[in-house]
């Protein structure tokens, strides 16, 4: 095997001390832990709240609900992204509406989106698709011409910028994943951003059985000041131990930026005029986190995307297929649409390994396979 690893988490002595002392704390949830890393990602975003939960779809859920999106209505949500969007939709009770993607940067096309508003469109769920962010100052615009809730699914972009403005406060709420694979990561968990006051208390009760006090605010009150539970809510709470290690990984996140800057730039440097292969396109206006490395077959490759994948496994090199097309996948396929730019990126693309700690020699030896495969096709 080539030692290769296709993600690691950035992990170090910093996130085992930050572990080992919230348990010290005994704060198991729902303590101070948690609010340095809520406070740490909203400023990282720049937004004005944050609340952390149990993950990237318990977090989506509760805002959909909370914004009041549910049976009738419809939100318009790209094919072209992890299922997850897409079910959360469905969780709420809503319909997703599939629109087709840009094909240079795979994120949803805004010219897409006008055609597909009806009197039943409530939302746009925009995808930030691996780390790269959409263009979420023209989704805005549609959202604001029409009336409609604009909610970036920022599950990859934690760190990236559009236009020079760090992604969380763009929209009405942000909402990240805190997953084994994010750049940020607590294991599993997900942040929403938001700058409404209001709409963030609603979610902090809201993750928490509708409780109207907080945990950390019952600690510290008087023993006769007790909570109520003025609506209907959920579990979705992170625990104090994961919020530790996620403010940790916050401090190291402009050299987990840097270092996969850089192995970004070893592979567009190789691969800018390969034959067979294309690497990413980044808007002159977008800073992408990295966090995933998607390559496309060109027209005419002697390989076909699972092709090269075989190939590079045999050489003990890992790959992942590009982002999914879901709808194509069981629950949706009957009554999808024909989305033939999304369908063909879903079949062409694959994620080659990406993350802090794949040095020179390892992104060589993945270039080295490549050509390797290519050569004995």
């Amino acid at each position: 095997m080539s030692g290769v690893a296709f993600s690691r988490p950035f992990f170090g002595p910093e996130e085992e001390e930050a572990a080992a002392a919230a348990v010290r704390s005994h704060w198991v949830v729902g303590g101070p832990q948690l609010r340095a890393l809520e406070e740490g990602f909203a400023a990282l975003g720049g937004a004005a709240h944050g609340v952390g939960v149990s993950s990237w779809t318990t977090g989506a859920f509760l805002l959909l609900k909370a914004l009041g999106i549910g049976p009738g209505d419809e939100v318009i949500v790209p094919s072209l992204t992890f299922i997850a969007s897409v079910n959360v939709i469905v969780h709420a009770g809503a319909t997703p509406v599939f629109a087709e993607i840009d094909p240079r940067t795979y994120n949803i096309d805004p010219d897409a989106i006008a055609a597909l508003i009806t009197p039943r469109t409530k939302a746009i769920l925009p995808v930030d698709q691996i780390g790269l962010p959409c263009e979420i100052d023209r989704i805005a615009a549609i959202g604001e011409r029409h009336g409609l809730l604009v909610i970036q699914d920022a599950a990859c972009s934690v760190g990236a910028r559009f236009r020079g403005r760090p992604i969380g406060g763009l929209a009405v709420a942000s909402v990240f994943s805190l997953h084994a694979r994010k750049l940020v990561t607590t294991g599993e968990g997900g942040m929403i951003l938001t700058n409404d006051a209001d709409l963030a208390a609603r979610l902090r009760r809201q993750r928490h059985q509708g409780m109207s006090l907080s945990d950390f605010e019952r600690h510290g009150a008087a023993p006769t000041v007790f909570e109520s539970y003025p609506e209907i809510g959920y579990n979705f709470r992170i625990t104090d131990v994961q919020a530790a290690i996620g403010v940790a990984q916050l401090q190291r996140l402009p050299q987990a930026l840097a270092l996969r800057q850089a192995v970004a730039e070893r592979y567009s440097a190789a691969l800018s005029a390969h034959r067979w292969l294309e690497p990413p396109h980044v808007p002159a206006h977008v800073t992408p986190n990295w966090q995933s490395y998607q390559v496309r077959l060109r027209a005419g490759a002697r390989l076909t995307r699972n092709g090269l994948m075989d190939a590079l496994h045999a050489q003990g090199i890992p790959t992942r297929r590009g982002v999914m097309a879901s709808h194509l996948e069981a629950p949706y396929r009957a009554t999808a649409p024909a989305l033939p730019q999304t369908e063909r990126a879903a079949a062409e693309c694959l994620l080659l390994p990406m993350h802090p700690g794949l040095d020179d020699a390892g992104v060589a030896a993945v270039l080295t396979a490549i050509d390797r495969a290519f050569a004995g096709a």
